[in-house]
């Protein structure tokens, strides 16, 4: 009998493990971008996603940053905590690309001397827009000093993050995640931390190691996600 999901998104489905409290998420071999505008089918790419977020959760849980990941299960499957999830995405930025540059003029490449932290409403309807903490307390999603605690975890975050990547010679310009509300009804680290929600230059060249590749159709993405898998594994 075929499993029906809880949750399908763009690149992960969510299932129910009988008799346990915590669930499988399943990594597709589907790429997108431009909010789902592109769609792909790309072999062997929820196999590295997987794998790399597996190696990232792994790193986090030994460094006491507190995130749902429990266990890879197999090469496209892993085992996470159950969750209420908090519709926001937290992006944060250490290098100035992307959308930063166009909405508030600044030069490409600038490196700032303190994170830059954004929130998004994730709302299909809306287009996932960016808001600010007024308007979180006003669609009463989360209070100051949730939105506070999730700000600290974040930087946090991006502390480890930056310096695991630089071991592997990436740099870290940005990425995006995703926090919510464990059983115990604690704010912790959910999602996925991969080349989809990353953006990785190599330190040497500043060539591309993530989904931009697939977003501006410089290439296949699967080595270069083979060669970022290969680098954390390394170290």
């Amino acid at each position: 009998m075929e499993e029906t999901p809880l949750y399908v998104g763009k690149a992960k489905e969510l299932y129910p493990i009988e008799g346990s409290k915590n669930f499988r998420v399943h990594y597709l071999d589907q790429a997108t971008a431009l909010n789902g505008q592109k769609k792909d089918q790309i072999a062997g790419k929820g196999q590295l996603n997987n794998a790399i977020t597996s190696l990232i959760f792994e790193d986090l849980t030994n460094q006491d940053i507190e995130n749902h990941f429990v266990k890879k299960l197999n090469d496209t499957d892993q085992v996470v905590q159950s969750m209420t999830m908090i519709p926001l995405e937290c992006v944060v930025r250490n290098v100035a690309t992307g959308s930063i540059v166009k909405r508030l003029g600044i030069e490409e490449k600038t490196e700032f001397e303190e994170p830059v932290i954004e929130f998004f409403y994730k709302n299909d309807d809306l287009d996932d827009p960016m808001i600010n903490e007024s308007h979180i307390s006003l669609l009463k999603l989360l209070s100051p000093e949730q939105v506070n605690e999730i700000k600290e975890k974040v930087r946090q975050l991006n502390d480890r993050l930056v310096t695991l990547f630089a071991k592997a010679n990436i740099r870290l310009v940005d990425f995006k995640v995703e926090y919510g509300f464990n059983e115990n009804g604690e704010i912790i680290l959910a999602d996925e931390i991969s080349p989809d929600t990353c953006r990785l230059w190599d330190m040497d060249t500043g060539e591309s190691l993530d989904k931009d590749i697939y977003r501006k159709d410089l290439g296949e993405i699967v080595p270069i996600y083979e060669e970022v898998y290969r680098r954390l594994k390394s170290i």
